[in-house]
């Protein structure tokens, strides 16, 4: 009896329409999407609250620690202050740690069906956006509580939110892909957040920066996006450092190029390494 044909699965190969399948697989992208966010809060008792609890109590300690500290802050109460910049930061940083480990998550499905793995990272960050959602909705609470009313600034807030996702994207494909060639990316990520957490100026405006570094300390590309968040939402209050979102966005598009070079230079072996 004859042994049937092998199958051999080829991510990537270059009689594909890679881009064209990404938008023919979009199903596979809205079912893995709402499979990661029934996941994240399935048989838990407070459900969606959690997406509160990291930026609440963020927000509560860098609070403290302004108050300890004596920030300046113009006159914008401190919660409001410090949430406005918590609020891009966990974006970010909950999209890059979810993206980093979307590959080694899901490797039971990369080594057996062939899909675009691109798609895997971009699910990741759907899950995080709907918890910036919430947390959104409960930074409009604060500002009612302490009433502190948006000015027409806020109607460019969706601008400094693609930039985080741009930010978020362009680093978590080079995590995804590398966590799969090299494990060490697992604890590398993490450290990175935490280190991001402190030199990003969450806990401090970014004016107190001297000028003279101002435009190097925008190499971080969060800077950038976070004094857009403050100056979107606490209006008058904030000022802004355009060069500086100027550079993050520009590094944040270098980085998403490479990272999707590589990722695609990589993709063909990632079923074999998983």
């Amino acid at each position: 009896m004859e042994k049937p044909p092998s199958v051999i699965l080829e991510a990537g190969r270059a009689d594909r329409q890679y881009w064209h399948d990404l938008w023919r697989y979009r199903e596979l992208f809205v079912f893995l999407a709402w499979r990661d966010l029934s996941v994240r809060y399935k048989q838990t008792a407070v459900g969606v609250a959690w997406a509160l609890v990291r930026p609440f109590i963020t927000m509560v300690v860098f609070s403290l620690f302004g108050k300890l500290t004596n920030m300046e802050t113009g006159g914008v109460p401190l919660p409001i202050m410090t949430f406005a910049a918590i609020l891009p930061w966990t974006l970010f940083s909950s999209a890059l740690s979810e993206s980093a480990g979307s590959l080694m998550g899901n490797s039971n499905l990369i080594s057996k069906v062939y899909f675009p793995r691109l798609i895997l990272p971009a699910t990741s960050l759907m899950v995080c956006l709907v918890d910036f959602l919430i947390s959104l909705a409960f930074l409009g609470v604060l500002m009612a509580w302490f009433q502190y009313w948006p000015t027409w600034r806020l109607l460019t807030l969706p601008l400094f939110t693609l930039s985080a996702l741009l930010s978020s994207v362009a680093v978590g494909i080079w995590m995804a892909s590398l966590t799969v060639k090299y494990r060490d990316f697992r604890v590398v990520v993490p450290f990175i957040i935490q280190f991001g957490t402190f030199i990003s100026p969450i806990a401090f405006p970014s004016s107190i920066v001297p000028e003279k570094w101002r435009l190097l300390y925008s190499f971080n590309p969060m800077v950038g996006v976070i004094d857009g968040f403050r100056w979107a939402v606490l209006g008058k209050s904030a000022e802004f450092y355009w060069p500086g979102l100027i550079v993050s966005i520009v590094l944040s598009l270098g980085l998403l190029w490479t990272g999707i070079w590589y990722f695609r230079r990589t993709e063909k072996t990632f079923a074999d390494v998983i």
